[in-house]
């Protein structure tokens, strides 16, 4: 038991250093699987306009919107992760990127 316990606070500490890396690789994936869901309730809302209003509004939701998604919320996902302990760190990223996983096999 002792060996798992190490193995969890020892991969725990590598990820800690590399919370921001993780974190946006969430974020992007996250925004990928997303993404298509967002965009058509996006047209859905502005299906009526005209084309050149229409093309520039989704334009600019798309840039902005996930733009600032990834620049602003990305550190506090990370800022969030720092929260958890040497021994719930891993545990917790694994069964995040598990459940993308999971998301990701849905939308396929």
């Amino acid at each position: 038991m002792d060996l798992i316990l190490d193995l969890i606070a020892t991969a725990s500490r590598w990820c800690r250093g590399h919370l921001y890396d993780i974190s946006l690789a969430v974020m992007v994936t996250l925004l990928v699987l997303l993404g298509p869901g967002i965009n058509a309730w996006v047209q859905s809302k502005i299906g009526h306009l005209n084309f050149i209003l229409r093309t520039l509004i989704f334009v600019a939701a798309c840039v902005i919107g996930y733009g600032l998604a990834v620049t602003f919320l990305t550190p506090w996902l990370a800022k969030g992760l720092g929260y958890f302990n040497n021994y719930t760190l891993a545990p917790m990223l694994l069964v995040g990127f598990f459940l993308i996983g999971v998301l990701a096999e849905r939308n396929s």
